[in-house]
């Protein structure tokens, strides 16, 4: 399965949201939002990046996360989102440590 299928489904069960309760947070049609997220999650259609941005703002998940294909970067991008300001500074000097 596709990466963005895939971690659109994650996110939403991390969550605890139903797909209804998704697309109408992310300002889908109430009438159509349990359709539209079911085809995303099953990658029979694609959503805009727009779209991306303000599921990933409902899930509090960055963009790329949804494009990740590899799982440990994923869940890198999810972690980091989730630092203060000064705690990415701290990752990203850590990691041109590591890289050195």
């Amino acid at each position: 399965m596709p990466a963005l299928p895939r971690r659109l489904k994650e996110a939403r069960q991390r969550a605890g949201l139903s797909q209804e309760k998704l697309g109408i947070e992310a300002g889908l049609d109430p009438m159509s939002a349990s359709a539209r997220m079911n085809r995303y999650e099953l990658g029979k259609r694609n959503p805009d990046l727009e779209l991306v941005e303000r599921i990933g703002e409902v899930l509090n998940a960055p963009t790329a996360y949804f494009y990740a294909t590899a799982d440990d970067e994923a869940e890198l991008l999810l972690g980091f989102h989730g630092l203060s300001a000064e705690d990415r500074l701290k990752v990203l000097a850590f990691i041109a440590t590591l890289a050195s």
